[in-house]
């Protein structure tokens, strides 16, 4: 059981930011090639959802 939560974590620790990295670089990589397109757009949202560039401010009041 708890290797199993140790499986997961590592999932989400290691494959998901990776993944968002790949869709990231194919998505600069097809807008240099051809413009910006609703492919490369889609993949930027969604490398966006998955892991955010920019970390948002917090306000505490």
């Amino acid at each position: 059981m708890i290797q199993k939560r140790i499986a997961q974590w590592a999932m989400m620790a290691v494959a998901v930011p990776l993944a968002a990295g790949g869709a990231r670089r194919l998505s600069r990589t097809l807008e240099a090639r051809r413009g910006p397109t609703g492919i490369s757009r889609l993949l930027t949202k969604g490398a966006d959802m998955l892991r955010p560039q920019k970390a948002k401010r917090r306000r505490f009041f």
